[in-house]
């Protein structure tokens, strides 16, 4: 399977050939401003083990198209799963309200896809199932001896091959193979009456070889273990407006909900995000530097080419507090008069393509780490975080975090359970004083939500210090 050709899956297998489905498109959009013909074939897998035994696994496949129609604003969509002439006439007739006596001008036409920034193995042919089960064993094992005070282990593995194909009227059909991994690891540990939790995850675009060496999941087994004690150890955490230095990596995903979002193209074209209309004025404090990357090798966010046929680029959002830009799909770009950023996404063929951010992060600075700790008198350190709510338009957030610390005169005190950081996300990133020189990219576990669609991204940012935000306690 990891040698196939992706057009093989979809027309030596079908009664369509490849021929047939671009003359196709070229019929079907005749009159759109921009459009394409999506075709998806997708194999997945999951494995489940919990309480000392397999508790579920999965395998399943996925296949089939969507035919999209733009005229100005309105869009006419139409999937199926089944990829036949019969299913396209169905999905072109369905189209003919929104196109009906509309002469469009088409949109430029994507630029032509560079090399692929993953390899094309397929996980789910990289052992046996016999093989994959015996690993989640034997990491439940391994986790279990490492201390006496684990009373639970849960252990997830998931694998996906996924292969597209674009087809548009204006450009050569682009291919794309996309892998992806991901491996938890949850532990409870417990004293007396009193239980606490601790995660670790780890994925990308790959193979499962690379997280399932055992130097990497043990790895995994002793951070999910250390967040648990760590936590059976804390007190009840403080409340009020105090600094806050969140940690690197993960804690990007704060960044990811809070800004990111409201920084996509939809939001701002129909001005209904905190950043509509500000391009160039100073939205973040100097120093500060958000990229959304989806050309990063392997990452999980990561795409050769977005769900329209745009190849995906390094787009600057913030430049040194200066809002510079938004992420955009080809719609809204059309309509903002701005270019395409590789940003449209789709959870799958059943859905259309929107704005959605691939790997966001924000630069490092100059400030070492342990100096940003030592300048904060009364604060949190916050280095992990759960669930979250945002809202877009306000720019307000709240987030629950799941490891996080006291600072005490510039030390780290005791952990703390229970802090919630509650903020406005342009509010806050005015309010980042010191910029840590160890920017951190996450162990790619990040999914996003949006419009009930859930696509894989990345996060990231180095250790910063943001003063004055508003902490929520149970102390």
């Amino acid at each position: 399977m990891a040698d196939i050709d992706p057009k093989d899956l979809f027309f030596t297998q079908t009664d369509l050939d490849l021929q047939q489905a671009v003359k196709f498109t070229e019929n079907a959009l005749h009159g759109a401003d921009d459009g394409e013909l999506y075709l998806e074939y997708t194999l997945s897998e999951a494995f489940s083990f919990d309480d000392n035994r397999l508790k579920a696994a999965s395998f399943d496949t996925a296949q089939g198209f969507g035919l999209r129609a733009v005229n100005d604003e309105a869009v006419g969509y139409a999937h199926a799963t089944d990829l036949s002439p019969d299913a396209l006439k169905r999905a072109a007739d369905s189209l003919t309200p929104v196109l009906a006596g509309h002469q469009g001008t088409w949109a430029q036409a994507p630029n032509v896809a560079g090399s692929p920034l993953y390899v094309a193995e397929n996980p789910l042919d990289s052992a046996g199932f016999t093989d994959k089960v015996a690993l989640l064993n034997e990491i439940n094992a391994f986790t279990r001896a490492r201390d006496n005070r684990v009373r639970q282990v849960s252990v997830a593995l998931s694998g996906e091959w996924q292969a597209v194909g674009i087809i548009r009227p204006d450009s050569a059909p682009v291919f794309d193979i996309r892998p992806l991994v991901r491996l938890d690891v949850s532990v409870v540990v417990g004293e007396g009456d009193r239980q606490e939790t601790g995660h670790s995850g780890r994925g990308g675009r790959a193979g499962y070889a690379q997280w399932l060496a055992p130097e990497n999941w043990q790895q995994q087994v002793d951070n999910a273990l250390r967040q648990a004690l760590t936590n059976l150890e804390s007190i009840p955490a403080p409340a009020g407006e105090m600094d806050v230095v969140l940690g690197p990596g993960w804690p990007g995903i704060l960044l990811h909900e809070a800004v990111g979002h409201g920084l996509e193209g939809d939001f701002n074209r129909k001005g209904t995000s905190a950043f509509s209309g500000r391009i160039g004025e100073q939205v973040a404090s100097k120093g500060v530097t958000v990229i959304d990357d989806g050309t990063l090798s392997d990452r999980r966010g990561s795409l050769t080419v977005d769900d329209e046929g745009t190849p995906t680029d390094r787009t600057v959002l913030i430049e040194d507090g200066v809002l510079t830009g938004y992420m955009q799909d080809r719609m809204n770009a059309r309509l903002m008069g701005m270019k395409p950023t590789g940003n449209g996404r789709r959870e799958s063929f059943a859905c259309q393509p929107m704005p959605r951010m691939t790997n966001t992060f924000m630069l490092g600075g100059e400030s070492d780490p342990q100096e940003i700790l030592g300048s904060v008198k009364n604060g949190i350190y916050a280095t992990a975080f759960g669930g979250g709510q945002v809202d877009i338009t306000s720019g307000k957030f709240v987030f629950s975090c799941t490891e996080a610390y006291e600072i005490k005169d510039g030390k780290l005190g005791a952990p703390v359970k229970g802090a919630t950081l509650i903020g406005t996300g342009s509010e806050s990133m005015q309010r980042i004083s010191m910029i840590g020189n160890d920017m951190t990219l996450d162990e790619g576990i990040g999914t996003c939500g949006k419009a009930g669609q859930g696509v894989p991204v990345g996060v990231g940012q180095p250790t910063l210090r943001i003063d004055g935000l508003t902490v929520g306690g149970t102390g």
